[in-house]
Order: structure tokens, then C-alpha cells, then sequence
């Protein structure tokens, strides 16, 4: 298995000419359907992440998994200073490694994911009717939202995202309605950059959870991160 800083070095040697090439032969527009944004209903009556409380100020229903996207730590104060918003708006913990206690959520986790509202949909997602959905903080959204529905495959640790459902060189297409339109190549290029910038934001988000993580003997909700232990609401564990 590669390791981490082979992974980054990979990351950084991206063509992004090859990147866009790939995209292109795939295609994509957006149709605001908002099925990334939005949560779903669980398969097979399992109630997954939807049924277990992770911290979050607005919980999923049971019925229901939230949506889940990965938004790293200096993403959430940019989003906190477009919005005015507190960290727990913008941020819950990722939901994996949580159990429910008998005082509420506790265990620890790694990363954060953009926050949801109570029908499990992305806190900034807006309905704008039965078929379209409008981002509230569209030029602030974290690189995941950027580049979806494509990742870059460096053949390592890392697994983005899931199965993917297309695949042209190192991009992995993933369920989307958009897939398989026309692209223009300029907007191609723009997904290319912002998914180099995405892979190698990723690798260096895990190499500093691996650098940073110490066990942390506290109660409730403990998530680490590049930059440290950190409390639900954002606050480094030792303050």
C-alpha cells in the first residue's frame, strides 16, 4: 500500500490538460436537480446515519440518511465568514466511529461533514420547486462541491466517494443525472483545476489527522482533524 506522502506527490504531479480531457470525454452539466445535496432514503429499511444522533443541531429524521460531504476546517471558517453563521451551522462531526450514550453522542471521529437539516439535506441547499434546487453559498462551497460528480483514482489509500459508475484515465464519474452531456472545455478545465486542488487538499488533510491525532479522554463528541482534537462546536478539545 502507497503511502500518504507518495500519495501527495502523485497528487501534485496531476496533468490537469489530462484531467479536463477526461472530463470532457465523459461530459457533465449540472441540472440543479440537487440529488447530491439533498438526503435519501436508507436501503433495505436500514436507517444508517439518519437514525443515530452525531451532534448535530438539526438531526436527520429517522426515515432518512443525511447527505454527507466532507468540508475541511479552513472550508468552514471561509463558509463562517460568508455567512455569519457558527461553526456548528456550517459543520457536524462525520458520523462514522459515533454511538449513542447514555448522556447523548459520544466517541470520536475524523474529519467534518457540512451540516443538514432535519429532513437530512445539506443546510445550505434551497428548493427552488419540484425539480431544482439552488446552492446558498454556491461561490463559497467547499472543493467536494466544487468537483462533484468526478474524483481522481491515485491508485493508493484513498477511495473517494464510492463506486463510480464511469471512468476515463484517473477521473471516476459518479452517479449523477449530468453525466454524459457536453462540457465546454473551459468549464472542464475550471473542474480539472479544482479537482487537483481537491486531491491534493485531501491527502494533506489526512497526513496532518495522522500527524495531529493523540486519543483524546474526554466525554461526548471528539473529532480530529488536520489541526487538532476538536469539540463539536469547533473549539480545540484542550480550551
Amino acid at each position: 500500500m502507497e503511502s500518504l506522502e507518495t500519495e501527495l506527490e502523485a497528487a501534485c504531479e496531476l496533468d490537469e490538460a489530462a484531467l479536463a480531457d477526461a472530463i470532457e470525454t465523459i461530459g457533465f452539466e449540472c441540472t440543479r436537480c440537487g440529488a447530491c445535496c439533498k438526503g435519501y432514503e436508507p436501503e433495505d429499511g436500514d436507517s444508517g446515519d439518519g437514525g443515530e444522533s452525531t451532534g448535530d443541531r438539526n438531526e436527520p429524521t429517522a426515515d432518512r440518511e443525511p447527505h454527507t460531504a466532507t468540508v475541511f476546517p479552513d472550508e468552514v471558517r471561509e463558509l463562517q465568514a460568508s455567512t455569519d453563521y457558527d461553526w456548528r451551522d456550517v459543520a457536524r462531526p462525520m458520523p462514522y466511529g459515533l454511538s449513542e450514550g447514555d448522556d447523548g453522542p459520544e466517541g470520536e471521529t475524523f474529519e467534518w461533514a457540512l451540516q443538514t437539516d432535519s429532513c437530512g439535506d445539506c443546510a445550505f441547499y434551497t428548493e427552488v420547486d419540484d425539480d431544482t434546487g439552488a446552492c446558498q453559498v454556491h461561490d463559497d462551497r467547499p472543493l467536494i462541491c466544487r468537483t462533484y460528480p468526478f474524483s481522481v483514482d491515485l491508485g493508493g489509500t484513498s477511495q473517494p466517494m464510492g463506486e463510480a459508475v464511469d471512468a476515463e484515465g484517473m477521473v471516476r464519474a459518479h452517479e449523477c443525472d449530468g453525466l454524459g452531456r457536453d462540457i465546454s472545455r473551459g468549464e472542464a478545465e475550471e473542474l480539472a483545476a479544482a479537482l487537483k486542488a481537491r486531491a491534493i487538499r485531501e491527502i494533506e488533510e489526512a497526513i496532518g489527522v495522522r500527524d495531529n491525532y493523540q486519543p483524546a479522554a474526554v466525554d461526548g463528541v471528539v473529532v480530529h482533524d488536520s489541526e487538532g482534537a476538536k469539540r463539536v462546536d469547533g473549539q480545540p478539545v484542550d480550551e
